[in-house]
């Protein structure tokens, strides 16, 4: 059972690069906005600089004329999220009050970030949480003889050493979905003195650089001395230097996809 430490908090999860408006734009520039987001943003938070002033929806915009001042539309008693406040008690607020998603403020009130039930959600199936990056840290310290610390950080995609030789291309479809919306968990990178060996997130690097993108949010351990890690011998045997040595198998579905048919089939 995870320790009150180890359980996820909302910072792990939510989206910190947030669209928001201002208190002084129209309803019809607003709701040009959310038109023209294809289905992205319902509504938006109003930030005064970063400082938090309410949150406007769509259902806010219905009635109001175009040229009215959003702060007249907006409702300015919202509920908000804490960075340190445990993933599971934002998700019980989300579910409770039948909104999609939570402003994440500060102790001053400033927007860190959001927080929406998709995250909730990907928090439950996801493999890259901090307890078990945290067990990963303490399994290398112990084999080893070593000490390492954890930091959190964004990885050069290009400085990555593989260690899985093939990812499957209908998985590279989801995990190219959740890039597109900020919803990819971060990767799990171990920093073998300045030997980048990628842990966890194959699937999501290949995708990440077929849509362009040249970092991404990680777990990162990092080892200053460096050791001889096995998944390091795994790289240089299989000759993967980098993530374009990463095959992508088309001719084969996830292992997972395969049992699901299989027990579909068993069952008819």
């Amino acid at each position: 059972m995870d320790s009150e430490d180890e359980k996820p908090r909302v910072k792990d999860y939510m989206t910190r690069d947030v669209a928001t408006v201002s208190p002084d734009d129209t309803v019809e520039t607003v709701a040009r906005r959310i038109a023209d987001s294809d289905d992205t943003h319902s509504g938006f938070p109003v930030c005064d600089g970063r400082h938090v002033e309410g949150f406007v929806s769509a259902r806010d915009l219905l009635l109001a004329e175009d040229h009215e001042p959003i702060f007249k539309v907006m409702t300015q008693d919202l509920l908000v999220a804490h960075p340190d406040m445990k993933l599971n008690d934002a998700g019980r607020v989300i579910l409770r009050s039948g909104i999609q998603r939570l402003p994440v403020v500060d102790d001053a009130g400033n927007l860190v970030g959001i927080i929406s039930n998709a995250d909730v959600i990907r928090s439950q199936i996801e493999r890259a949480t901090p307890g078990k990056v945290d067990k990963l840290q303490r399994t290398l310290e112990t084999i080893h003889g070593i000490e390492a610390r954890e930091d959190r950080r964004e990885v050069s995609l290009e400085k990555l050493t593989p260690t899985q030789s093939r990812v499957y291309a209908d998985e590279l479809e989801g995990r190219r979905y959740e890039l597109e919306r900020g919803l990819a968990e971060p990767l799990v990178v171990i920093d073998n003195d300045g030997e980048f060996l990628l842990a966890d997130g194959h699937h999501r690097v290949k995708a990440a650089d077929s849509l362009g993108i040249d970092e991404m949010d990680a777990y990162v351990i990092v080892i200053d001395q460096r050791v001889e890690l096995g998944m390091a011998e795994t790289a240089r045997k299989e000759n993967l230097d980098s993530i374009d040595d990463i095959e992508e198998v088309e001719y084969a579905h996830h292992p997972l996809v395969e049992t699901t048919k299989r027990l579909q089939e068993d069952e008819a």
